[in-house]
């Protein structure tokens, strides 16, 4: 039986999304995963043919696990991971197995934020940066402010810090230096304004944009993207100069077979890559885009693993926003409400609410801490943006104290640097009701 390995996934987004469309296709889903609480709700996971337990950290597990189900007498057409960073992991073997390899080496070099910039280094897409290896050297460089620090490896917005002072930098720089030590730490120019991203898939060295999104950051002293503009304008001359650095930025990388988004802002008239991740982007990208042209790109990279054509061509073209939502304050999920509501409001096609009774919800300090979406579309961009945040605001969490979690004051998370497209806290305190 013909057989797709997926190493890793989440219960919803797009690398769950992913195995759904290898079903549809008609292939038999394995996953390999490290999560003993996926067995415990097995039936959650309708769409998985076998599951089983496996160090994801150890590629020597991951190759004893895909020789088993070999031996079982399935027929492996891919092994594939939409995850970090067992995306360079799926790769690898793919090619160690014969199989139709994403690029590796650009994938590993995404993976690491140095790597990235180093790569970059001889083009215009990439910030000023320094490179910091220890605290003596810290101490010695002098930067414009405001800057941001990041650590090598993070992803989903942790582990990156916007500093504004000298004494935020050296407070921020020894704190990354305690979680990751002897690690060298990235410091880039800040660069205002808002943001864009750029989701991609290269298949033999040509490089398909399928979509490029405006995004709505909130700053809680980390970057919270909770807003997403599907932008369907591509005849711009505004569009086109951010085409063609995507695709400098895909080619100066090296990718030659793979899918990766890309985080672009505008430094004067020059586009700087602010972010490059090897995978589409997670939560509920895949779904927007489907939204809003129709196209499933999940699907579309599968088939690229399999070694198939893609098809990346639009069904239609409809104004959507995706608009995620957060908590100002921590507590204890009592109960949610108000989702059937939002269901109904005027052009919302999606809605989904993570957690369960119970969960303990906290400030965002990731993009894992984004706990519901609500996609809209509408005659208009604007139109579109509208209907999911009026959607979105009629979802409450009821949350329960739960100790110093509640006492965060919402003010914390208001402030926001330059004229980056974002929201305000008030927005998002209306989801919350304190029990």
């Amino acid at each position: 039986m013909k057989t797709i390995v997926f190493i890793g996934a989440n219960k919803s987004g797009s690398s769950y999304e992913a195995i759904k469309a290898s079903e549809e296709m008609h292939y038999y889903t394995v996953l390999l995963t490290d999560r003993r609480s996926f067995f415990d709700k097995r039936m959650d996971f309708p769409h998985v043919h076998s599951m089983r337990i496996c160090d994801l950290e150890k590629i020597s597990d991951i190759k004893s696990a895909i020789d088993r189900i070999a031996q079982d007498r399935f027929t492996i057409s891919a092994i594939v991971s939409f995850i970090d960073p067992h995306c360079h992991t799926a790769a690898l073997l793919s090619r160690e197995y014969g199989l139709h390899p994403f690029t590796e080496q650009t994938i590993g070099t995404m993976l690491d934020k140095i790597q990235s910039r180093t790569a970059l280094q001889r083009t215009t897409y990439s910030p000023p940066y320094h490179v910091i290896d220890d605290t003596a050297q810290a101490s010695e460089i002098t930067l414009d402010m405001p800057a941001v620090l990041k650590a090598p490896v993070s992803s989903a917005s942790r582990d990156v810090h916007v500093v504004s002072t000298a004494k935020q930098y050296q407070n921020t720089f020894s704190n990354l230096r305690e979680r990751y030590p002897n690690t060298p730490i990235l410091a880039e120019k800040y660069i205002p304004g808002p943001q864009y991203l750029a989701e991609t898939l290269t298949v033999n060295g040509k490089v398909h944009i399928a979509a490029v999104v405006k995004q709505e950051i909130l700053f809680s002293g980390k970057f919270i993207v909770t807003g997403y503009q599907v932008m369907t304008d591509t005849d711009s001359a505004f569009f086109h100069g951010l085409q063609q650095a995507v695709q400098g930025v895909v080619t100066a990388l090296g990718m030659r077979d793979g899918s990766c988004h890309l985080e672009f802002r505008r430094d004067g008239q020059e586009w700087k890559l602010i972010e490059a991740n090897p995978r589409i982007s997670g939560g509920a990208m895949n779904l927007l885009i489907e939204t809003a042209y129709g196209v499933n790109l999940a699907k579309e990279t599968l088939k690229s693993a399999l070694g198939l054509q893609p098809d990346l061509k639009r069904k239609h073209n409809r104004e959507a926003f995706l608009q995620y939502i957060v908590v100002p304050r921590g507590g204890i999920l009592h109960k949610v409400t108000g989702k059937n509501m939002a269901q109904h409001s005027s052009g919302v096609q999606h809605v989904y609410v993570r957690p369960k009774k119970g969960s303990v919800l906290v400030p965002p300090a990731s993009m894992g801490h984004r706990y519901a979406y609500v996609i809209a579309i509408g005659a208009s961009a604007a139109q579109a943006k509208k209907n999911a945040k009026a959607g979105a605001a009629k979802i409450k969490f009821h949350l329960r104290a739960n100790g110093a979690d509640m006492q965060r004051p919402a003010e914390t998370m208001s402030g926001i640097h330059g004229d980056d497209t974002h929201v305000g806290i008030d927005y998002f305190s209306g989801n919350v009701v304190c029990e």
